[in-house]
C-alpha cells in the first residue's frame, strides 16, 4: 500500500530502568491501597461499636479501619462488651468460652502454630518451684493458658495480678503479653522466657487460638462482618506495607513476628486446638466453659 510520506513514524514506549519500573509499580500499588481505603471507609457498616486492641499482632485485621473503632485493651474491650458497649470486639478467646452470648466471626483469629514471642512466662526459678505468678490482667486468655499449661505438670502456684509493667523485672515469674511482652524479653532481663505458644504447642501439637472477634448476638453485626472480613484480607494482601512501615521493634523482628510466629486463620487446626483448650479448662475447674458457635 502506497503513501505520501506524511505518516508519522511509529514511536516505541522508552525501555524503564529498573528503579524506574520499581517507582512505577509503588506508584500504582500505593493507588490501588487508597482504593480499597475508600472503599472500606465508606462502606455502610456502622463501626462506632466496634473494638481492637492496640497491640502490633492486631494491625493486619484492622487496615483501612484505624479512625473508625475503638482501640483499647482486650479486659477492657471485655468489660464494655459485656456490657453492650460494643456489639464486635477482638477480644480474648475465652471470652467467648465463657459467656453464652456472643458468637464468633469464622475464618479469622490471632493464632500460632509454636512460638508466638508475645505470650510468655518470665522466671528466675525453676518452673516446679514458682508459688506465684504476677501475671498481666490485660488478657485473661493467656492467664487460663498459663494455669493449664501449669496444672498439667501437677504445679498450681497462685497468680496474683501484675500492678504495673515498671514492676515485672521485680518479680521471680511473670506473666505478660503484646507488645510489652516482646519489649520485657528483648530488654536482657534475667530471666529465663517459656513461650506459652510454644509450651501449648510442645504439649498438643496444635495452634492455640488467642484472640477472635465477638459478635453480640442481640445485635445485628452483617454489614460489620462483611467490613472486617474485607479489612483482614487488606491487611492480609499489604502485610508487606504493613511490616515495612510500622514503628515497633525492628524490621527483621516484625517480618518474622508478622510473616511467621502469627497468623490469623481460623480453620480446621485451629478449631481443633479451641476444642482442646475448651477442654482442658473444664478439666480444671477454670469455667464455666460453653461451645463456641461460628458465623459467616
Amino acid at each position: 500500500m502506497g503513501g505520501n510520506g506524511n505518516n508519522p513514524k511509529l514511536r516505541l514506549m522508552p525501555v524503564e530502568t529498573a528503579e524506574q519500573l520499581r517507582t512505577r509499580l509503588e506508584r500504582e500499588h500505593r493507588a490501588e491501597q487508597r482504593q480499597r481505603e475508600e472503599s472500606l471507609e465508606y462502606a455502610e457498616a456502622d463501626l462506632s461499636r466496634v473494638g481492637s486492641v492496640p497491640y502490633l499482632n492486631a494491625v493486619p485485621l484492622t487496615r483501612g479501619l484505624e479512625d473508625r473503632i475503638i482501640f483499647a485493651h482486650p479486659s477492657r474491650l471485655a468489660e464494655m462488651l459485656l456490657a453492650d458497649e460494643l456489639d464486635a470486639a477482638l477480644v480474648s478467646v475465652t471470652e467467648v468460652l465463657h459467656h453464652d452470648r456472643y458468637d464468633v466471626l469464622d475464618g479469622i483469629a490471632i493464632a500460632s502454630l509454636g512460638e508466638v514471642k508475645s505470650v510468655l512466662l518470665a522466671h528466675r526459678r525453676p518452673l516446679e518451684e514458682l508459688r506465684e505468678v504476677h501475671c498481666d490482667a490485660a488478657s485473661r486468655t493467656s492467664v487460663n493458658l498459663l494455669k493449664v499449661l501449669l496444672a498439667e505438670r501437677g504445679l498450681k502456684p497462685e497468680f496474683p495480678l501484675l500492678r504495673s509493667h515498671e514492676e515485672a523485672a521485680g518479680h521471680d515469674a511473670v506473666m505478660l503479653i503484646g507488645d510489652q511482652a516482646i519489649e520485657f524479653s528483648r530488654a536482657g532481663h534475667p530471666h529465663d522466657i517459656w513461650d506459652l505458644g510454644a509450651a501449648w504447642y510442645e504439649m498438643t501439637g496444635l495452634p492455640f487460638v488467642y484472640a477472635v472477634w465477638a459478635l453480640r448476638r442481640a445485635a445485628d453485626t452483617t454489614a460489620i462482618r462483611r467490613v472486617l472480613r474485607e479489612a483482614r484480607d487488606f491487611g492480609m494482601d499489604t502485610l508487606d506495607h504493613i511490616i515495612r512501615d510500622r514503628t515497633e521493634f525492628d524490621l527483621d523482628f516484625r517480618k518474622d513476628y508478622l510473616g511467621w510466629h502469627v497468623h490469623y486463620h481460623l480453620g480446621v487446626d485451629e478449631r481443633r486446638g479451641l476444642g482442646l483448650f475448651a477442654s482442658l479448662l473444664r478439666k480444671h475447674g477454670l469455667g464455666p466453659v460453653y461451645e463456641p458457635r461460628f458465623v459467616a
